[in-house]
């Protein structure tokens, strides 16, 4: 599954734009990081709430997909996001978890986090759909 996780990301044209990089890849768990650029805040110099959720709702996404058959696919079903405060570190990393996987659909929860994983600017609670290959 890591060799698919790591083929999908590097089709994913937006989270290269991003700068998102994978840090782990464990079954049910995945770590996924971006620096921060002038080109990915907003207004007052935060990281946007458009790449908090992106990268939460990519990880939860690859953490779905740890638990999905061989030839799989992964699509975002739906999901909420909390921001709870403003994302001033220079990095911020999505952990995605699954929460429960079942034959279609998987409940995932990713917390985006400093770098040192202490201080959390959001959540983020998705459930994802399992593409089985035709």
């Amino acid at each position: 599954m890591k060799q698919e996780i790591l083929e999908s990301h590097s089709k994913q044209g937006f989270l290269q734009y991003l700068g998102v990089e994978i840090i782990s890849i464990e079954k049910g768990i995945v770590k996924l990081s971006c620096k921060k650029s002038d080109k990915l805040t907003q207004q007052n110099g935060f990281f946007h709430a458009g790449v908090i959720t992106t990268i939460a709702d990519a990880a939860c996404g690859y953490a779905a997909l740890t638990t999905m058959p061989k030839g799989a696919d992964v699509l975002s079903v739906e999901f909420k996001t909390n921001l709870m405060k403003p994302a001033t570190s220079n990095t911020i990393i999505a952990t995605g978890t699954v929460i429960k996987s079942g034959r279609t659909l998987v409940f995932c929860e990713a917390k985006i986090t400093d770098e040192s994983e202490e201080i959390t600017f959001a959540t983020l609670q998705g459930t994802m759909i399992c593409i089985q290959p035709k």
